[in-house]
């Protein structure tokens, strides 16, 4: 099996070190670059095509929000995992609609980034669960749509199942193992919620469950 290609870009030395130093641990995952700074994290994404990138936020010359946007606008096959602190959270709704695959925490420890690196490659989209109750409180500063009630009500008790497990960060093979279903069964039930309750992602889906309260059953 081809190793993830990872590309660190940080404008903290210490952080990218540390990063890589957990990373190299994992026998599926292969350092490439890091990047102190925002163009330079433009520039080898481009130039080393990595298959993840891990992309602070907060940045010099460029900033990661923007770095994003750009990468996203000339259709980079890389995936891209935000990386954040908690006083970050004012940035993160930006993010969110301009289509990060990951958002993790900093201080999150090495099993958590592992598994965001691994789900973001197969085309999952990974949000750390502590870090979804933060974006719900930037989303609930907008005044409550009465149609999330409806759009709720819709949700089969199967898909209520899926939803909260999203909520908690599973990707579909492990909602697949809790609920005792097929992995091919987990994406239906997925793609039908993504159309019921009217988002495009993970993310979205993870922040309308914890909006509505939804717990799995």
């Amino acid at each position: 099996m081809n190793k993830i290609k990872v590309l660190i870009a940080d404008d903290h030395s210490l952080m990218r070190q540390g990063l890589k130093q957990i990373l190299e641990l994992e026998d599926k995952i292969d350092v490439i670059g890091q990047a102190s700074d925002g163009k330079e994290a433009l520039d080898k994404t481009i130039s080393m095509k990595p298959d993840v990138i891990l992309l602070d936020i907060n940045m010099p010359e460029i900033t990661g929000i923007e770095v994003l946007r750009r990468l996203k606008d000339i259709g980079t096959d890389s995936k891209i995992i935000m990386l954040t602190i908690h006083d970050d959270r004012e940035y993160l709704y930006e993010t969110v609609n301009i289509g990060a695959d990951g958002y993790v925490l900093k201080d999150s420890d090495s099993d958590t980034l592992i598994k965001a690196i691994k789900d973001v490659n197969e085309g999952e989209t990974y949000i750390q669960p502590n870090l979804a109750s933060l974006l719900v409180r930037k989303y609930s500063t907008k005044e409550d749509n009465p149609k999330e009630k409806t759009k709720k009500d819709l949700l089969t008790r199967r898909e209520y199942e899926v939803i909260g497990l999203i909520a908690e960060g599973m990707n579909n093979r492990e909602i697949a193992e809790k609920l005792f279903i097929s992995e091919k069964t987990v994406k239906n039930h997925v793609s039908n919620i993504f159309k019921k309750i009217q988002v495009s992602d993970r993310v979205q889906a993870a922040i309308f469950a914890y909006k509505n309260n939804i717990k799995k059953i």
